[in-house]
């Protein structure tokens, strides 16, 4: 399966990036809004990969040539980048692609970090909206940690919560998550609930700001 992670250059991108390539055969592409800087990181994923003993072919491309074709595009952007990411790869969506949503909103106070839940409801929604019609929107990702899933070393043992309408292209994105090794996916049911999933994630920020023990913390249900 191609998998074009759009935004593949930032901490997410990276993560899900370094565990797909490290743990399935799947073909990557990272994508930027800058073709230059996508070449640069896919580079480094290969090599960190290399060093592990992992041979495999990682390509960046700008952002709408790294979706061409893909089975499943990745909008591993901040949320106020979605709607222009949708966008300017729009024309290289069809109903055959699978457009994944990980970004949260969300703002700070002195508090800590709190939702910040977009007019559309939620930022899955939001992409829903913007999307081409007939192209199939999944959220999931929110709750995991860049930089747990980045380090290679770290042996995950986590649940990721799946929102979406399309039963084959939830069914898509549930076994590219469990091709994650230690990632379990599970249903939280239509792009309606995407809220209360999305809100799990500076709810984790905060627990992982106050408690020195919880860093890189994640969930799991039973």
């Amino acid at each position: 399966m191609r998998i074009a992670l759009c935004g593949g250059t930032g901490d997410i991108g990276e993560g899900l990036a370094l565990r797909w390539a490290y743990d399935t055969g799947h073909d990557l592409i990272i994508g930027s809004r800058d073709p230059e800087k996508a070449r640069t990181k896919a580079e480094e994923y290969g090599t960190e990969l290399e060093s592990r003993g992992t041979e495999t072919t990682i390509k960046g491309f700008e952002n709408a040539m790294a979706a061409d074709r893909a089975d499943v595009v990745v909008l591993a952007v901040p949320p106020y980048h979605i709607r222009d990411t949708v966008e300017a790869i729009a024309d290289r969506l069809d109903s055959d692609t699978v457009l994944v949503s990980p970004a949260v909103g969300m703002k700070r106070d002195d508090a800590g970090l709190h939702y910040n839940r977009p007019s559309a409801g939620s930022v899955t929604e939001m992409v829903a909206e913007v999307a081409p019609e007939g192209v199939p929107v999944v959220g999931a990702f929110h709750s995991l940690s860049a930089g747990k899933l980045a380090n290679l070393d770290i042996e995950l043992d986590e649940d990721t919560l799946l929102v979406g309408e399309d039963e084959d292209a939830l069914d898509i994105v549930h076994l590219l998550a469990e091709g994650i090794c230690g990632l379990r996916s599970l249903s939280a049911g239509s792009l309606e609930n995407a809220a209360e999933v999305e809100s799990l994630t500076p709810l984790l920020i905060n627990l992982a700001s106050h408690n020195d023990d919880l860093h890189g913390v994640g969930v799991t249900f039973e």
